[in-house]
């Protein structure tokens, strides 16, 4: 299994942030564009446990697969949102965002990716995968949220 995490510190209130990781389906695709629906399929009360049917466009292909809440929590200063997936049946994929305020304009957000393959000759590809995913999506994350403060501002 592999694991990359990193953190960013991003110009935005902290409640903007998480509406991304934890909103709507169109706040959602601001920041991962390819998820083109997001349906529940079972709510928990206590999120935990909730599950998801989430489409993903890859290139001309839908993938389809539950998204299960594994981790949650929704505190004004620190927020958690742990969520888990098959892919293709061939990858087993855990996300965790991470944010914590740092004053009213500025939140810290780590983002933590794993990724288990579940074939032998698919452990193959994992040698060659890198943190360069998760760099590039907090990077995006950032851009997105502090331009969407910024346009309320003006």
């Amino acid at each position: 299994m592999k694991q990359w995490s990193r953190e960013i510190e991003i110009n935005a209130p902290i409640e903007h942030v998480w509406s991304y990781v934890d909103g709507s389906l169109e706040q959602m695709q601001k920041i991962m564009p390819q998820v083109v629906s997001n349906e529940p399929i079972k709510i928990t009360e206590e999120f935990v446990g909730s599950v998801y049917r989430q489409k993903y466009k890859q290139g001309k292909r839908i993938e389809e697969y539950d998204v299960h809440t594994l981790e949650y929590s929704n505190h004004p200063n620190d927020k958690k949102l742990k969520i888990g997936f098959t892919l293709a049946n061939y990858f087993e994929i855990t996300a965790l965002y991470e944010l914590h305020r740092v004053n009213d304009q500025t939140t810290k957000l780590r983002y933590t990716a794993t990724n288990k393959a579940l074939k032998w000759f698919v452990k193959l590809f994992m040698l060659f995968a890198s943190e360069k995913v998760v760099v590039k999506f907090l990077e995006d994350v950032k851009k997105v949220a502090e331009s969407e403060v910024q346009q309320k501002q003006s």
